[in-house]
C-alpha cells in the first residue's frame, strides 16, 4: 500500500490550535520518508495539552505558523492520495480547522482510520487506543503523544492489517474528505 499517515497534536482544545505535526510516507508498504514539525499556533497553551504531549508555547515560539508547514506538505493532500490517522476524525478535524482559520480552502482527499480497522480485524483487544494497538502488534511505540512516533505507529499498524488481511478489507474503510 501506498499512503501518509498523519498525527497532530493541538496547544489547547480548539482544533485549529495544532502545535504539531508528523507525517510518515509509505510506498509499497515500507516507511519511506518522514516529516515532523514544531507549530506556532498563536494561541495560549492548555495545561492539559501540555501534559498529554508535553510541548509549552516557549518550545513553539521560533516554530513556523501552520501556513508556512502547508507549503511543505500540501501535496500529499489531494484526492488520489491516502492519509491515514489512528482516531482519524480528530486528524481531520484539526487539519480542516487549522485551514479555516488561516483563509486556507481545506483539500479533497482520501482518508482512513486504523482506530475503526482496529476495531473491525481486532476485536479481541481489551479497547484499540493506540498504544494498545501497538503492544498487541508488537509494534514500537517510543513515546505516546509524540506525534512522529504515532504517526510511525499508526503507519506500521496499518502495514500490518493490510500484510494479515489483506488490502480487499481495508478498502471499505476509505472515505473521502473535503
Amino acid at each position: 500500500m501506498n499512503f501518509v499517515a498523519m498525527d497532530f497534536e493541538t496547544a489547547n482544545a480548539k482544533r485549529y490550535s495544532a502545535c504539531s505535526l508528523a507525517l510518515t510516507i509509505v510506498r509499497n508498504n515500507h516507511i519511506e520518508d518522514e516529516f515532523y514539525s514544531l507549530i506556532n499556533p498563536g494561541v495560549p497553551f492548555s495545561w492539559r495539552n501540555i501534559q498529554v504531549h508535553g510541548i509549552h508555547s516557549r518550545d513553539v515560539a521560533d516554530a513556523p505558523t501552520f501556513p508556512e508547514v502547508w507549503q511543505h506538505i500540501q501535496q500529499f493532500y489531494v484526492p488520489d492520495k491516502l492519509v491515514i490517522a489512528h482516531n482519524a476524525t480528530f486528524d481531520n478535524n484539526v487539519l480542516k480547522a487549522t485551514l479555516e482559520h488561516y483563509g486556507i480552502q481545506p483539500p479533497a482527499y482520501q482518508s482512513l482510520d486504523t482506530l475503526r480497522t482496529s476495531r473491525r480485524l481486532l476485536p479481541q483487544l481489551a479497547n484499540h487506543k493506540l498504544n494498545t494497538v501497538a503492544d498487541a502488534l508488537q509494534i514500537d511505540l517510543h513515546h505516546h503523544h509524540n506525534a512522529l512516533d504515532d504517526a510511525q505507529a499508526c503507519a506500521d499498524i496499518l502495514i500490518y492489517q493490510a500484510q494479515h488481511f489483506g488490502k480487499q478489507k481495508l478498502l471499505p474503510f476509505i472515505k473521502m474528505q473535503g
